[in-house]
């Protein structure tokens, strides 16, 4: 005899590679049942992309500094030596024949310049288009980190049917035991065949296979869960299936109106930074106003005709204006315009593609709500039939291989109970998760 960990919902998960993780939690002790909700956060505690908010965090505040220190004056030095092949001459002649005056063809200039800015209408656009950016990128990350709710209900669930397999299967076998030693006592008065308790005792042995490999893959499932939250838990460890009828009722009702998936932030993170790119285009086609100053020593100076090292000063203030783009300003606010509508078109298709994921999940949750109820009475009936096989068996009326029939039909049924729990309360736990809700 041989089952199974159910439909692919609750298939096995592939082994989640190591990896370092960002916080440390403690270990989850023996006595203390372990929640799905519980899981969750640390999972997303101990995944070391969390510490990306933090980088970006900080990635974004030293742009932030150099965009604001771009407000201070701003320090450039120059230094030049030429030769040239010619200078100006005076037209006028000396005496001597000479020109008035002649410039050497060697010049030397050592300055220093002070550039402020006056007016810069595009400093505040910059500005908020860096916040923009940092906070796109940090809703991106917590979409990516979504996934782990999802990773961690798989396996939660896995290792829960298991747990409740392994608990059932343990009440049958304690009864065959029980059985077994009652059979083994009758063959040795006389009162049975050997047959018979070689017939309770294989199928005893078959359960503890049964046992056994349920109990290896509870423990690799386990292992993968220990994995995600990021510490070790025990192989004696109760999984507590969460009661998420009364959330998933509340969600039902305001199913329209839920927006709680990281990737609705990210759309309108998407929107706002497309709609701060515009705000920059438009301030780059203002003017900008800004003062400068300048010291410096050369030969020569600003008088050119004197031939002496001088030193000397200017200053002055400088209108920059791009009167003129051919249109490119104006086509790069259309071409954000038209990026907004693609993220509106992206955001309207993740809510009706989410609408129809989660459609299977309602109609999962009613069948197996009603599946239940059929359960509760198919067990009744079974354990009434066993029963009665049993005492007939102890009778003598009928032979154990028919007894392990009934016992056989009772376990399934028991088992398939245990199957349909498990997968009601992980159809919830999806729904919410799809939903973008905690599990609590």
């Amino acid at each position: 005899m041989k089952w199974t960990t159910g439909g692919p919902a609750l298939a096995c998960l592939v082994a989640i590679s190591g990896s370092p993780v960002a916080a440390q939690v403690a270990p989850q002790s023996p006595g203390d049942p372990v929640r799905l909700a519980t899981l969750q956060r640390e999972a997303l505690a101990a995944d070391p992309r969390l510490r990306e908010l933090e980088l970006q965090r900080t990635q974004a505040d030293l742009r932030l500094r150099n965009l604001e220190v771009e407000r201070l004056p701003s320090f450039s030095a120059l230094a030049s030596t030429q030769l040239q092949s010619d200078v100006p001459t005076a037209p006028v002649i000396t005496p001597g024949g000479q020109p008035l005056f002649a410039p050497s063809k060697d010049t030397y200039d050592a300055s220093v310049r002070v550039d402020q800015r006056i007016f810069d209408p595009a400093m505040q656009p910059r500005l908020a288009l860096t916040r923009a950016d940092l906070a796109e990128s940090q809703a991106r990350l917590r979409t990516t980190l979504f996934g782990l709710r999802l990773e961690v209900n798989e396996a939660f669930f896995t290792a829960a049917l298991l747990q409740g397999q392994i608990r059932t299967l343990a009440v049958t076998t304690a009864d065959l035991e029980t059985r077994l030693r009652e059979t083994a006592a009758r063959v040795r008065e006389g009162a049975a065949l050997a047959a018979e308790a070689a017939a309770i005792e294989a199928t005893l042995l078959q359960y503890r296979q049964q046992d056994e490999e349920l109990r290896a893959n509870r423990g690799a499932a386990l292992a993968r869960l220990a994995r995600l939250a990021g510490h070790p838990i025990d192989a004696d460890s109760n999984l507590e299936l969460p009661d998420l009828s009364e959330a998933v009722a509340q969600a039902r009702n305001g199913l329209d109106g839920l927006r709680a998936r990281p990737e609705y932030e990210q759309f309108e993170r998407a929107r706002d930074r497309a709609a701060r790119q515009q705000d920059l285009a438009a301030a780059l086609e203002r003017p900008q106003l800004s003062a400068f100053g300048r010291v410096g020593y050369g030969k020569p100076a600003l008088n050119f005709i004197n031939d002496r090292f001088e030193s000397y000063a200017l200053a002055g203030v400088q209108l920059q204006w791009k009167a003129w783009t051919w249109g490119t300003a104006g086509r790069e606010r259309e071409a954000l315009a038209l990026q907004q509508g693609i993220v509106a078109a992206e955001e309207t298709a993740f809510t009706d593609g989410l609408r129809r994921s989660i459609q299977s999940d309602l109609a999962t949750i009613d069948r197996l709500q009603s599946t239940l109820t059929l359960d509760e009475r198919i067990i009744t009936l079974r354990e009434t039939v066993d029963r009665s096989a049993r005492l007939r068996f102890q009778e003598g009326v009928v032979t154990a291989s028919e007894y392990l029939d009934r016992n056989t039909e009772r376990l399934r049924a028991e088992l398939d109970r245990t199957r349909h729990q498990v997968e009601l309360a992980q159809a919830r736990a999806r729904l919410l998760t799809m939903l973008g809700l905690e599990v609590r």
